[in-house]
């Protein structure tokens, strides 16, 4: 356990800048590993704990969760309770809300996060299974903005060790139970099976793969964004990069026109509109994006419009 605790502590401690860092605290092991790491540093800790109200006694849950953070010595502790409707993405979008508030109202730099190495799995498998591309297999981000996952570099196994040897009992979710989620079938079902089949580094294996592609992706994503700054939608320019660069550049300036969510369709018909890619659209145009915002192929650029 030792091991493990230190290089939680080690970790958490990289990820806190100067100033208050809230753990986010739902009781389950991975969550308090997070709180028993921060608790033994120096430095301003605190945490938040979100009760979407999904399940009964959740309240409950909720202010346990809170009363161990304060046992451990966490300063503030904030309970946030949000409405939100089952789904995974509506309970996340509520979670992150309770989030941005948190940051607000105690004035924290940043709120750590308590994904494991097995989370990061788990995600990359997701990701191949929606036949994402690089930034998805790259999977979670370390940092993003406010947001910190320390503890990416260590297992599941590892934090319940740590809670374990903090003599903490941690909470386990009924709702991870539930295989009609996609993520929590891959949690228990096939990632066990990979496992029992491949060998126990699957989820090793593919969080370094998650750290590839993030190398990757970045690569990328730098050499679009000084393409855009230099050639903005030039067709010209776009023909002469590669296509994992050509459709950054044009996300990327449909993101500057007010279209932030393009999915893969939308993307592969911005490319063909710009002959980008084997693809290639005979149409002027236009291509239909979020909300009112269109695009048009007038020579010699791929033009935005906006008609809201």
């Amino acid at each position: 356990m030792s091991r493990a605790i230190d290089r939680a502590r080690h970790a958490v401690a990289a990820a806190a800048p100067t100033g208050l860092s809230l753990a986010a605290v739902s009781g389950g092991a991975d969550s308090l590993a997070l709180a028993v790491a921060a608790s033994q540093l120096p430095g301003d800790f605190g945490a938040v704990i979100v009760d979407h109200g999904l399940q009964a006694g959740s309240a409950q849950v909720a202010d346990r969760a809170a009363g161990q953070c304060r046992e451990l010595g966490l300063e503030p502790v904030l309970v946030l309770r949000v409405d939100t409707r089952p789904d995974e993405a509506s309970a996340r979008a509520a979670r992150y809300e309770a989030f941005d508030r948190a940051l607000q109202s105690t004035g924290a730099q940043r709120i750590l996060l308590g994904h494991t190495r097995d989370d990061q799995a788990e995600q990359v498998l997701l990701g191949l299974l929606r036949g994402s591309g690089t930034r998805s297999l790259a999977g979670m981000p370390a940092v993003r903005g406010a947001y910190a996952r320390p503890l990416l570099d260590l297992s599941r196994q590892d934090t319940e060790q740590i809670c374990a040897g903090a003599g903490l009992e941690y909470w386990e979710d009924p709702s991870n139970t539930d295989t009609s989620y996609r993520r929590n079938l891959v949690r228990s079902e096939i990632l066990p099976y990979l496992r029992g089949q491949l060998g126990e580094h699957i989820p090793q294996a593919l969080a370094r793969t998650a750290q590839l592609a993030a190398a990757d992706a970045d690569a990328l994503d730098q050499w679009a964004g000084r393409a855009w700054a230099e050639h903005g939608t030039n067709l010209k320019s776009l023909a002469a990069l590669p296509p994992a660069v050509a459709s950054r550049v044009l996300r990327l300036a449909a993101a500057d026109a007010g279209a932030r969510n393009l999915g893969r369709e939308r993307t592969a018909a911005l490319c063909a509109l710009a002959g980008v890619g084997t693809e290639k659209s005979k149409s002027a145009g236009p291509v239909q994006l979020e909300g009112k915002i269109s695009a048009y192929r007038r020579s010699p650029v791929i033009v935005f419009t906006d008609s809201r």
